[in-house]
């Protein structure tokens, strides 16, 4: 008698697994890549800083030295009360861009042409940004002393001002991050549920009432981007410094990236261990920021 009941197909391990193993193998690639160009730079800066090297000869291995040359470098401590004053203040760009965005995502007249100015300053070189209010500031001819001597205040010197010269390139850097907040909004806006709006409206909301629990609340995801590219683009802030002041007057504009890049590569001698210790405070404090604001995401997300 003959057994007719089927043997059970043998499944090999892979196709087990293969629902946990194929988006894995989607992944790999980008994983490779993010490991190779910054994960390992990465780990290479803090191991870099704990050296004395000029790029060329034999590394010289000296501890925390550059750490604690830090702590005394009056250079440092100005470059990283102005890395503090551009992240205060660039943070302006978040209400900025949502009020824009709301102001936007109106349906009036010529909105289309409204959405291309306010697009306009994001699809601009970063460079072309510094070189426009840099003669917008100029103190010669520039459209700023123009418009206070219209009004009889006496010419100002922004970018020779020590005083003055970090607010005013604050203020270039405004223009475009304020403009891909605008973008990120504008998107968010475009998956607000129309049936909670209209629940609210029956409720008797509206307008900060409105904005505040029903809208900002459905923006989250969006606001979130929009606090993390902020936050980098304000610690990150280095070609506007460049074009604008190079540093000065008298280094008063120099932040941790600027300053980072002196060091290292600008100076005579080339001191890499010294300039990779600043790219090294400079990662654990955007590596804090970002870890708070992904903390207070996944908080949220669970007490749902």
């Amino acid at each position: 008698m003959t057994d007719t009941t089927a043997a059970a197909p043998h499944h090999s391990w892979f196709h087990r697994n293969r629902k946990t193993i194929t988006p894995w193998l989607f992944l790999l690639p980008g994983i490779l890549f993010f490991s190779v160009y910054v994960i390992y730079p990465i780990i290479q800066s803090i191991n870099l800083s704990f050296y004395k090297w000029d790029g060329l000869g034999e590394a010289e291995y000296v501890g925390t030295a550059n750490y604690e040359r830090l702590a005394s470098d009056r250079a440092f401590t100005v470059s990283l009360f102005n890395n503090m004053k551009w992240l205060l203040l660039y943070l302006l760009a978040i209400p900025a861009g949502l009020f824009i965005a709301l102001f936007l995502n109106q349906t009036v007249r010529g909105i289309r042409i409204y959405k291309s100015l306010f697009f306009f300053p994001f699809v601009i070189s970063q460079v072309v940004v510094g070189l426009v209010f840099t003669w917008f500031y100029d103190p010669n001819f520039g459209l700023l002393n123009g418009i206070l001597g219209a009004v009889g205040l006496g010419p100002i010197n922004v970018l020779g001002d020590p005083a003055l010269a970090t607010y005013g390139i604050i203020a270039a850097g405004l223009w475009p991050q304020t403009a891909y907040c605008m973008i990120l909004y504008l998107t968010g806006l475009n998956a607000v549920d129309p049936e909670q709006i209209e629940a609210a409206r029956l409720d008797g909301a509206k307008g900060w009432r409105m904005l505040w629990h029903i809208i900002i609340p459905q923006l989250k995801p969006a606001t979130f981007i929009a606090f993390v590219v902020t936050i980098i683009g304000a610690l990150r802030s280095f070609d506007l410094i460049s074009i604008m002041t190079n540093g000065g007057p008298f280094g008063s504009t120099r932040v941790l990236s600027f300053y980072m890049f002196e060091k290292a590569l600008s100076e005579y001698g080339f001191r890499m261990g010294y300039g990779a210790a600043i790219a090294v405070v400079l990662f654990f404090i955007m590596l804090f920021f970002i870890a708070y604001f992904l903390w207070s995401m996944y908080q949220d997300e669970k007490g749902r």
